[in-house]
This record gives structure tokens, sequence and C-alpha cells, in this order.
């Protein structure tokens, strides 16, 4: 059975599956009881912030 305890990698796996509004009631459920909020929360800003980045750089090889 698996650890108890969340890794970055399952964090990050909830975050990025958030940004997409996609996620089995099962996975929510289960992830949201074992994540920690300031892992959330710290994963949340990153992934803005690669959002934002991705987006930028595509507006700027899109019009140049």
């Amino acid at each position: 059975m698996r650890d108890a305890r969340p890794t970055a990698w399952d964090t990050t796996k909830t975050i990025a599956w958030s940004f997409f509004g996609v996620r089995r009631r099962m996975d929510h459920d289960r992830e949201g009881a074992r994540i920690n909020p300031i892992q959330v929360v710290v994963a949340g800003f990153v992934g803005v912030f690669v959002l934002v980045a991705a987006l930028m750089l595509l507006v700027h090889w899109v019009a140049p």
C-alpha cells in the first residue's frame, strides 16, 4: 500500500488536474484528505507562473 503522505509529484498532479477542471471524484476525495494546504498553495503559485509564462511565450511566438 502507498504511503499516507503525498509526494511532491502527487501534489503537482492534483494542481495540474485542477487547472483543467477534470478530476475523478474518488481521486479528489482521496488526495484532498492527504495533501498539505501549504504544498497546494506553493504548487498553485508555481503552476500559475508556468501557465502565464507559457502564454506569454506563445503570444510572442504567434505575434512577433
